[in-house]
């Protein structure tokens, strides 16, 4: 950057990206859209206010460095446990469906735009990629079948790096004609295993590090984190060039993968700078592109861009996916959906200031094609993903799901109740001991903080009817309702609260929508030591409705039960109507013949039958003795 106008526009580009994807995420539009347009608006052939040539040279290693961070995040969410079922899809897809597309791409190029073939094979390798920027969004906003979901976000995350080494490679054969094609594919095989080595090794050691609470202090795991992203690429890159983009993401999903101490922190943080980094790339590559190229692209451009959509991308399918268990609808989805995302942008940029130094034509053209690309696969493919789920009828099952915050062992025993109804219960926690112990009892289980929004999107929470917050901690709890609440439409949202008069009372509750859970507050942490040493037991009570207060509110007064004031010596957890176990809340208002779960103290069990019993709960096996007496 020179001087104060260098950071001028760095900090315009920065508020202006974070801006424009504030309001996406509120108008639930791709990002990308709205960044393109600032990006335009704000530039050279706009207001003027952004421009991206004065920064000169450091343009190129901003753009380095985000790229290097924006992969290591989306390797970091990345569960290589989904990937088992559907490796060969996703195996194919970056392997020979790069080529179905590097080939397709080329020739459309060539024919379409009647470009040289060294640019027309540039062009061809630079849309290879597609990317979790523009992949994560769809999957947030359309809730789609798990294999589905699965086979695309791992595209997405490992598309970008191999597609990114593909064009580098190329490249460097374009710039060097007298190189013969076999050196040049010996080089992409020794950049992808070199890149790939060096990041699995470091991500095995960057995991190890950070779970070692004396080396990397608690609350350094982000600085630690990012100063060894960013070393990894240099050092990779300064080895063998473009190495470092593979290592990265590899050494993410490492990460990502091992039971760590990553701490909350560490993923808010790198969410954050994914984000930053996100929106200040497009606005400032998309400044640097001048509409009158984009436009002088004419007809030509518009149909090499459908070529991509309608006849490059579907072959790809078709030969990726010929032995995988994707359905005939799967693979007319994935046909549909290719947008292309930051790395397009970013290596396109480069390229095209690569070429102009070279005394190449082309440079400004193949930038403003690629450009092209991204905003047409985005608006056109991303927007009407949802409708095209629809009609292909590969969306998720509907909200059939409950979605428990707190693997413990007294959330474990309110699920083992819930899905007595045959509904599906997933839980989510960030202890590995936790999530082993809830996979061994056959729960499906999301590993991760669950305020962050990756472990959301994993979770899959757009198929939830209910969610619970079930942890020791009453923010965290109330903050997880919340975001499931406004952020994925799920109507029944419950937190626990251990205190009535802690810091998160039930009135404010209540203002985000969440009800209390059980019939009162209860310390989540008592009744897990109890359960755990075996100091309490689920009893199941009728409702008798007897001792019945008469008036308005009468059975949220019987469901409040102790209400918090008397001894902590039962816990109402569920209560069966019909053949469905609903959660239970201090504003539930039991019917006759109800059924309820209970967690009974063994300590005072006395106590605590006998307050039942005035609230009009009778044991069932109480009413069983009498009738078989009669």
């Amino acid at each position: 950057m020179h001087g104060p106008e260098g950071q001028l526009i760095f900090a315009l580009a920065l508020g202006a990206g974070v801006t424009a994807q504030v309001v996406a995420r509120h108008l639930r539009l791709p990002s990308i859209v709205l960044l393109l347009g600032v990006g335009v608006l704000l530039g050279p052939d706009g207001a003027g206010l952004i421009r991206p040539d004065r920064l000169g040279e450091g343009l190129f290693g901003l753009v380095q460095i985000a790229v290097a961070v924006i992969l290591f995040e989306g390797g970091l969410s990345l569960d290589l446990r989904r990937l088992r079922h559907q490796s060969s899809a996703i195996r194919m897809l970056v392997t020979a469906g790069a080529i179905v597309t590097a080939v397709g791409g080329s020739l459309a190029a060539r024919w379409v735009m009647e470009w040289p073939w060294t640019l027309s094979v540039i062009f061809g390798t630079l849309v290879i990629v597609t990317g979790p920027t523009v992949i994560r969004p769809i999957l947030r906003n359309v809730p789609l079948r798990r294999r589905l979901a699965t086979v695309l976000e791992a595209e997405g995350v490992l598309i970008d790096p191999i597609g990114a080494i593909v064009a580098a490679i190329t490249l460097q054969i374009v710039l060097a004609p007298t190189t013969e094609v076999a050196s040049g594919l010996w080089a992409l095989g020794v950049r992808l295993g070199f890149g790939a080595f060096a990041g699995a090794g470091f991500g095995f050691l960057l995991g190890r590090l950070l779970s070692l609470d004396r080396v990397v202090p608690e609350g350094l795991e982000n600085l630690v984190t990012l100063g060894a992203v960013l070393v990894l690429s240099e050092v990779c890159n300064a080895v063998l060039s473009e190495s470092g983009i593979l290592a990265v993401t590899v050494a993410g999903v490492v990460v990502g993968n091992l039971d760590t101490r990553v701490s909350r922190e560490l993923r808010e943080f790198q969410d954050l700078l994914t984000v930053g980094l996100l929106g200040i790339l497009f606005v400032l590559l998309a400044a640097d592109v001048r509409v009158s190229e984009v436009l002088g692209l004419g007809w030509r451009g518009v149909l090499t861009v459908a070529a991509l959509a309608f006849l490059v991308r579907p072959a790809n399918v078709v030969v990726s996916t010929v032995r995988s268990d994707l359905d005939l609808r799967d693979k007319a989805f994935l046909s549909w959906i290719a947008p292309r995302g930051i790395v397009a942008a970013a290596v396109a940029s480069l390229f095209a200031a690569v070429l102009d130094a070279e005394g190449m034509a082309g440079g400004s053209e193949l930038r403003a094609l690629v450009f092209l690309t991204i905003a047409l696969t985005v608006v056109v493919q991303a927007g009407s993903a949802p409708l095209a789920a629809w009609l292909l009828g590969v969306r998720a099952p509907g909200r059939d799901m409950v979605a428990i915050l707190g693997a413990e062992e007294f959330g474990l025993t309110l699920g083992e109740i819930l899905r007595q109804g045959n509904t599906r219960v997933l839980f989510l926690d960030a202890n590995p001991g936790h999530c082993r112990a809830a996979e061994e009892r056959d729960f499906p289980v999301v590993y991760g903080n669950a305020l962050e929004e990756r472990t959301l999107a994993r979770a899959r929470l757009e198929q939830a009817r209910v969610a619970i917050g079930l942890t020791a901690n009453d923010e965290v709890n109330g903050l997880f309702a919340q975001e499931a609440r406004e952020e994925f439409g799920v109507r029944g949202c419950y937190a626990a609260l251990n205190r009535a008069d802690a810091g998160i009372t039930p009135a404010m509750l209540a203002k985000r929508g969440v009800r209390v859970l059980f019939d009162g507050p209860k310390e989540v942490e008592r009744w897990n030591v109890r359960v755990r040493h075996g100091q309490a037991r689920v009893d199941h009570y009728r409702f008798a409705g007897r001792g019945e207060p008469t008036g308005e509110g009468a059975g949220q007064v019987e469901a409040r039960g102790i209400g918090g004031e008397g001894p902590d010596a039962y816990a109402v957890l569920a209560v069966q109507r019909g053949s469905e176990w609903l959660p239970m809340h201090t504003d539930f208002e039991p019917r006759a013949d109800d059924v309820a779960a209970i967690a009974v103290y063994v300590s005072e069990e006395e106590a605590a039958r006998q307050e039942l019993e005035r609230l009009g709960w009778v044991p069932l096996e109480a009413e069983t003795e009498q009738a078989s007496e009669a």
